[in-house]
Order: structure tokens, then sequence, then C-alpha cells
């Protein structure tokens, strides 16, 4: 059974108890006050009549004669009124005769009412004993009576009225539920549909549109558009994650299988060389020696590329895993000068200059001096590399918070589009692609260094007239020098 059809079913249920319970109250005060009505006329009727009684009253024979008075004379046309006493019968014009034992037994407990039906027609009877007496000494009692057809004819009519009117409201209202329900419960079968969606993997962009208040329909579907959000994020972060890592896999495994396939180049040369037996080999022996270095340099130059690239890798792994690197209190003057003694000793065929350093005077950042120099070392070979005349420039500038490092270069530059992919490993420009060796691992690497630092890069570069990197680091003010 639905949600729509128990909520429709508990509605009409309340409802009918609530009408329920409704009719019975009103038809019990409908009751009770019509009788209520009906009882103080006709006790009214007792005191008018009883108090003429003595003066109609004769004796014949020794009996008492009551001679009673016609009703229309106190104005009450469809009364009955007789005489009675332990049997005997005063009056004929009571339409009863079998009542006053009942009613004597009634009166003694103080219950002198009683609702009859002769002949099938309903009457309502009052009993008042009197301060007369038979001849037998028996109380003589004064019986109004009453035709209460129309009262519960109207009685009938209101309860037919009820249960008729009840049936309708709780027709009217079981649809009104059934349709008010449906259109309040659409939004949860909208998220159901978009849940279905979802796992099928059809259609993540998906939301629920939802037009009503803010109320708990609204607050869920509110809540589920968000969660999809997430949803739709997170798998899009997956898929970007999944994409970058079989570039990953495949930009490594490319950048490996050259230096692997020169190495085995030169292998198999040196094998076809020194393994033959026998027979002239074509080469003079100043050849093969001349031939044999120039192999092993490039057996060597290739393992050591080899070797940077894996170390390159192991840094970006560790940089995957969450590895922390140890960091202290460091001063970065001299660090920036080491760097720039050493920079100077790199291979360049431009000027190596070194800029304004006086803001780093009393600077100190919380970082890893190692890592520190990688980064900037990694900055100063590619301005090297990319910069075929002119100058490279190393400098500093300060503010209140932070500390940059500059490192200028009037190299080939790049388009501005390619500034946010530099940093993506494997990735290199266009315009540096065939010019230039390299992994493109450098730079992941030292924005990994710079996030660590919890520092931040900044990048300008005019394709043709060259780049600038600034490195902003947080300043540390060591509490030894506060």
């Amino acid at each position: 059974m639905s949600i729509r059809t128990r909520l429709t079913l508990w509605y009409s249920g309340v409802l009918g108890v609530t009408l329920l319970v409704f009719g019975i109250v009103l038809y019990g005060f409908l009751y009770f006050q019509l009788f209520a009505n009906q009882r103080s006329v006709m006790e009214d009727l007792v005191r008018q009549v009883n108090s003429q009684l003595s003066d109609s009253t004769f004796t014949i024979n020794g009996e008492t004669i009551v001679q009673i008075p016609q009703l229309s004379d106190f104005r009450s046309v469809g009364y009955f009124i007789q005489i009675t006493t332990a049997g005997e019968l005063y009056s004929k014009n009571f339409p009863s005769q079998q009542i006053s034992r009942e009613m004597r037994v009634r009166i003694a407990k103080n219950k002198p009412y009683v609702e009859f039906v002769y002949q099938g027609v309903p009457f309502y009877l009052y009993t008042q004993k009197t301060q007369l007496t038979d001849k037998y000494g028996q109380p003589v009692f004064l019986q109004i009576g009453v035709l209460v057809d129309d009262i519960r004819n109207l009685l009938r009519a209101v309860s037919y009225f009820l249960i008729a009117f009840s049936l309708l409201v709780i027709l009217i209202a079981a649809t009104l539920g059934w349709y008010l329900s449906r259109k309040a419960l659409r939004p949860i079968e909208q998220v159901t549909e978009a849940a279905a969606q979802i796992q099928k993997g059809v259609d993540l962009n998906r939301r629920i549109g939802y037009e009503g208040p803010p109320d708990e329909i609204g607050r869920l579907t509110n809540t589920v558009n968000e969660m999809l959000s997430r949803i739709q994020g997170a798998y899009e972060e997956l898929e970007e994650t999944n994409r970058t890592q079989r570039r990953f896999v495949s930009d490594a495994s490319h950048e490996l299988r050259t230096p692997l396939t020169t190495i085995r180049g030169n292998v198999d040369l040196l094998e076809k060389m020194w393994k033959r037996t026998g027979g002239d080999s074509g080469f003079t022996e100043e050849e093969k020696k001349e031939m044999s270095l120039e192999a092993m340099q490039d057996i060597a130059g290739e393992a050591a590329r080899m070797s940077r690239l894996v170390n390159d890798l192991l840094a970006l792994a560790r940089a995957d895993a969450g590895v922390e690197m140890s960091k202290q209190i460091v001063e970065l003057r001299p660090l920036v000068e080491e760097v720039i003694r050493k920079a100077g000793l790199l291979p360049k065929t431009v000027e190596w200059r070194t800029g304004n350093l006086s803001p780093l005077e009393g600077a100190f950042v919380n970082g890893s001096p190692d890592h520190l120099q990688q980064m900037l070392f990694i900055f100063i070979e590619n301005a090297f590399k990319y910069t075929m005349e002119g100058y490279v420039l190393i400098d500093a500038i300060r503010t209140s918070e932070q500390i940059g490092i500059r490192i200028s270069d009037t190299g080939m530059g790049m388009d501005s589009r390619e500034i946010p992919h530099i940093f993506d490993r494997f990735y290199r420009a266009d315009v540096s692609r065939g010019q230039t060796s390299g992994t493109g691992l450098g730079l992941s690497i030292a924005k990994w260094i710079i996030d660590e630092h919890r520092g931040s890069i900044e990048v300008t570069t005019r394709e043709g007239e060259g780049s600038t990197f600034v490195v902003w680091l947080p300043l540390c003010f060591p509490p030894t020098l506060e």
C-alpha cells in the first residue's frame, strides 16, 4: 500500500471518527433539549391542574369523584390528562390503561417520566401523586401525556441527515485528500526518479524541480539537490582523477620508454661489436673504442635521465600519499643566496642576474630548507631552459605578511591560456615541445612544495617576451626574535 493511500485512509478515518462523535453529541443534545422542554411544559401543566383538583372533587355514594378540567383552558391542545389509582381509571380520555402500576414503580424510584408506544404512536407520560386518596385510602395520581411523534420524527430526520452528510463529507475529504497527498508527495516521486536515474548513471545533471513553500518537502528537495550536486562533483572529480591517472601512466610509460629504448639500442650495438667471434667485424679497434665510448655516454645519460624521472615520480607519489615534509624555522636570505651561487654553476646560454634581495633581510618562514631549494632550482632551471637569449633574474618583494621570491626571464614565454595547465603532470606547452628536453614533472613538484608551505604562485607571461614566476610564502616570526 502506497503512502498516498495510507494518508488518504488515515485522513478519512480521523474525519469519520470526528463526524461520528460530533453526530452523537449533536443528537444527544437535541434529544435532551427537546425532551427537557417537553418536561418543563408538562410539569407546568401538572402544577396548574393540581391546583384546581380540590375544587373539582366531590363524593357520590362514598366514592371520591374527580372532575378533570379541560386542558384547552390551559392553552395546551394536544395534551391528555387522567386521574388514576391502583388500577382504577377515573377518566376515559387517555389512550392508556396499563401504565398506572408501572408509573407507581417509577415514582417510587424517583423516575416519574416514561415513554411508550400505543397503537404505533409514541407517547411521553408524566405522573404526579396528588394529595387525594380513593375510597380504599390509596393515593390518587395525576397523569399528563403528550404525543412525541413530531420529536421522534425530527430526531430521525436529524440522524439520517447526519449520516448522509458525514458520508458525503468523508467522500469529498477522501477525494481531496487523495489529490492533495498526490500533489504533496510529487517531489518525493521526483526524488525517487532522480535517484533511479543516478543509479543507472544516465543523467547526473538532473535536479528536482520544486515550486512549493519551504516546508519539509521543500527542505528535503533542497537537501537532495545539494546532495546530487555533491555527488555530481565527486563523480566528475573521480572521472578527472581517472583521466589524469591514465594520462599520467601513459606519459610516464612514454618518458621511461624513450631512455630504455636508447639504452637497449646501445647495449645491442655493444654486443654486436664485442661478442662476434671470428671474421672481420668491419670496424677498426679505434672505431670500436670511439663507438663504445659514445654508447656508454648515451647509456649513462639516459640512466641519469631515468634516475631523475624516477626521483620525480617518487616525490609526486609521496605528495599523493599525503606525506608531510619536516619543517623548521628557516631564514630565507642565506638560503636564497646559496641557491644563487649554485645556480651560477648550471649550464646556461644567458646572463644570470641577481636583483634586489633586501626584502629578504630578517625574513623567516616555516619550511623545509631542502625542499625550498629544490623548488627554486626548478624555476631557475626552467628559466635557463626556455631562455635562448637575454637574461634570467632573481629578486624579492615583500608585504606585511608574505615574502615573494621572483624569477624572471626573457625567454620564449607562452600563451596565457596555457597557464592553468603548466602545473599538471607531464604537461608541456606546445611552444616548447621538440625544442627543449624535460619530463614535465618539475612544475608539478614545485607546486606541491609551495602548497605544503601554505604559499601561492603568481605567473605572468607573454609569448615571445618571457615569463615571470613569483613564489609567495607566509612570513614567520620565531619566538627568539620577538
